[in-house]
């Protein structure tokens, strides 16, 4: 999933111009809820509650969805695995109690990574680090998360320049080559990386940049019937969760 794709879905989908406290309200409220209540039946409900938000009020597209999930669902996948599987003097068995175990992990984490999602497919970045600013967060911190930002697309940008040009000279055309060519990449990106971060701090200075970043990030009032509706989703998923 392409950094550049998923932030232009943030900036296209249906509430890209809504107000930025009301999808912080869902995004964190829920997070906060996945994090408290207990993996059954609260970290279920909330998952279920984020992912009606997410489709049937933003209508973030399905397929984009699946391909921005798919990572972080197969790291998850993998940890709850380890909680499974123990290794000892009789070999791979599975560990007491470790089915359950796994399955809370993986229920709060799914809860926890969708409430992010859904904030990041539904909010610009500039956004974010405009509400950033107006919560008084010193702008030192903000200027370096924008920078650090920034800088995940340099490095995505040079890996794609190196990776269009190995497949120009055939570098893919085998199983063996396609091995080689991404150890290639993976060896000189960081040194490209760096040395284009060099040149935009250049950039920056020939500009006359003071040490502080701006943004556009229009102000757009909240809507009291949609904090309304999120508040209430918030108190009955948590009623829900916890007395279940």
């Amino acid at each position: 999933m392409a950094v550049g794709t998923l932030d232009r879905a943030a900036s296209l989908n249906r509430w890209r111009h809504r107000a930025l406290i009301e999808k912080a309200l869902i995004g964190f409220g829920f997070l906060a809820l996945a994090l408290v209540l207990p993996p059954w039946p609260g970290a279920v409900f909330v998952s279920l509650a984020i992912l009606a938000f997410t489709f049937f009020g933003a209508r973030v597209p399905l397929r984009l969805w699946l391909a921005t999930a798919a990572l972080p669902m197969g790291f998850l996948a993998i940890g709850a695995l380890m909680l499974v599987i123990e290794v000892g003097a009789d070999g791979v068995t599975l560990a007491p109690g470790g089915v359950t175990r796994a399955a809370e992990l993986a229920a709060r984490a799914m809860a926890a990574t969708f409430c992010l999602m859904f904030l990041a497919m539904t909010t610009p970045m500039a956004d974010l680090f405009g509400g950033l600013r107006r919560l008084r967060v010193p702008s030192e911190l903000v200027d370096l998360a924008l920078l650090t930002y920034r800088f995940v697309f340099l490095i995505a940008d040079e890996a794609t320049a190196m990776t269009a040009a190995q497949r120009a000279r055939l570098g893919h055309s085998s199983r063996r080559r396609w091995l080689r060519s991404t150890a290639m990449v993976i060896a000189n990106l960081l040194p490209r990386a760096l040395a284009r971060a060099r040149r935009m701090e250049t950039g920056l200075a020939a500009r006359g940049w003071q040490g502080e970043m701006r943004v556009l990030s229009p102000r757009v009032p909240a809507c009291g019937r949609m904090l309304a509706l999120v508040l209430a989703a918030l108190v009955a998923v948590g009623l829900a969760g916890g007395l279940l």
